[in-house]
């Protein structure tokens, strides 16, 4: 049976638009602006760029994850109806919410003895989450059951590859991932780190390059290392950024010219939550490819 109900948290880092095409149901992360409460509702509370304008202006972040209580009501909510649920969460390696919605899988467990709920740790962060997400809404739409799309998920996930740059250091600064020296000597010299998430689903420094155009040069030279048959890749690119639309593209363009077999890369805004952590100018690019390693 192929009746199920796929599910993940806001921060997968897709559109309304997208997550309503491909029937995955999410629950909201929550943030805090300047004090105020908002849920991480894919923009609609507050629209992308005036989030990051108001970052760069300043306005002090906090992130909240989502809550065992929220997963009860949550899952709760679809088993009542008689449905069974495969839910895949942000990477435990950057996010308490794995645990919080285990808990409340567990506690769910004897009330509905009959329905099955699993929990994914999808090891995955912004629209890389997401494109597991696109993935395993592909294999419910061709039939297949939620046993098997779960089993693959759980074999496959480590093939879901992230690559991020950023142009502008003061909120990795700010939250204590990179050192303010640093950072700053950084920030002046035009030091571009590009990152990865390795196979604990934790984010890693692995080079700085000193430019732009050479830190775009290089997230696409990483992907032909690293891709699913290399330049010959022809899988979905998903790609993310943060108020710095002008810079995804120029990534998306050199995909395009470098690898002859993709032909349609989607991009999204990374959102509130991810995004109150990087602060605007980071791109953040995701396709399948070799198992990740530490």
């Amino acid at each position: 049976m192929s009746d199920f109900i796929l599910s993940c948290e806001s921060t997968a880092d897709l559109s309304a638009e997208k997550l309503a095409a491909i029937d995955v149901k999410h629950i909201c992360f929550h943030f805090m602006l300047d004090g105020c409460d908002y849920r991480d509702d894919l923009g609609q509370s507050i629209p992308f760029e005036d989030f990051y304008r108001a970052m760069a202006n300043g306005a002090d972040t906090k992130t909240a994850a989502v809550g065992t209580g929220d997963y009860l009501e949550y899952f709760g909510s679809f088993l009542e109806q008689g449905k069974d649920v495969l839910h895949a969460s942000l990477s435990s390696g950057i996010s308490s919410s794995y645990e919080a919605a285990c808990e409340a899988a567990a506690e769910l467990a004897p009330k509905y003895p009959d329905r099955k709920l699993y929990i994914v740790d999808s090891l995955a962060a912004s629209s890389g989450y997401g494109l597991l997400m696109q993935t395993l809404s592909d294999m419910r739409a061709q039939g297949k059951g939620i046993d098997e799309v779960h089993d693959w998920a759980e074999a496959n996930k480590r093939r879901l590859r992230h690559w991020f740059f950023s142009t502008d250091l003061t909120f990795y600064i700010k939250g204590g991932r990179v050192k303010p020296l640093t950072g700053h000597i950084g920030n002046l010299l035009n030091i571009c780190p590009l990152l990865d998430v390795n196979k604990d689903g934790k984010l890693i420094q692995r080079e700085n390059l000193r430019g732009k155009k050479k830190v775009v040069k290089r997230i696409v030279e990483r992907m032909a290392e690293t891709a699913e048959d290399g330049l010959d890749y022809a899988g979905r690119v998903f790609i993310s950024q943060s108020a710095c639309q002008d810079d995804a593209k120029a990534v998306a363009d050199l995909i395009y010219e470098r690898f002859p077999n993709v032909h349609d890369i989607e991009t999204f805004y990374i959102g509130t939550t991810i995004g109150a952590h990087t602060g605007p100018g980071t791109v953040a690019l995701f396709f399948w490819g070799t198992e990740r390693g530490e």
